[in-house]
């Protein structure tokens, strides 16, 4: 008897502030959806009740904010503390997790973002995963067009110019967030599979 693995239930949890993080939201999410998950897209910053059961029922969440003042939004903060009613009863243990973020300036300190939501997710007993990418633009022979341009390892990272709209996200972070969002959805496929063999086997 085979075992049948479900299909990835992926939610992404994100603010965004004026526009630039939602449309990396919007390519975490093509990217988990190309590679066959379930998908849903969760405003931090408006959330009710029937999106923390659905954060409840997924097998990944990713996190997503700006990066202001060398962390995650204020808004975001909110949510994370708000997750404490999870981490009290053991909600989210075991789920996959995953991270990205947007800053104005090429650095930004968006690690310490990235860093936010990783001990988040450690808090949460989550299992993390990195964006599984060597960095791109660092070599003469590289282009601001190569994936992951800005060279994280932790998670997606955006750069978008403090002057300009959510329309100026740059094409190279776009494709870098699908495929942290294609990433995760296999990764939890796997977990899922495995998850489901040990169920057959037991």
């Amino acid at each position: 008897m085979s075992a049948i693995t479900p299909t990835p239930v992926v939610s992404v949890a994100y603010h965004s502030g004026y526009g630039h993080t939602a449309v990396v939201a919007e390519a975490v999410r093509a990217g988990a959806a190309d590679a066959g998950a379930s998908v849903h897209l969760v405003k931090v910053d408006e959330i009710d009740e029937a999106q923390w059961e659905l954060l409840d029922a997924s097998d990944a969440i990713i996190f997503g904010s700006p990066t202001y003042m060398g962390t995650a939004s204020g808004a975001f903060h909110v949510f994370a503390e708000a997750t404490s009613k999870r981490w009290f009863g053991d909600v989210w243990q075991d789920k996959v997790a995953a991270g990205f973020t947007n800053s104005g300036s090429k650095s930004g300190d968006k690690m310490h973002t990235l860093q936010f939501f990783q001990t988040l997710a450690a808090q949460h007993a989550m299992s993390w995963v990195n964006l599984g990418l060597k960095p791109g633009w660092n070599s003469t022979t590289g282009s601001e067009y190569d994936l992951n341009r800005l060279g994280f390892f932790s998670g997606a990272a955006a750069q978008t110019n403090a002057d300009q709209g959510p329309e100026a996200v740059h094409k190279s972070d776009i494709a870098t967030a699908e495929h942290l969002g294609r990433r995760v959805a296999e990764h939890t496929r796997v977990v899922l599979a495995g998850r489901a063999a040990l169920a057959v086997a037991g």
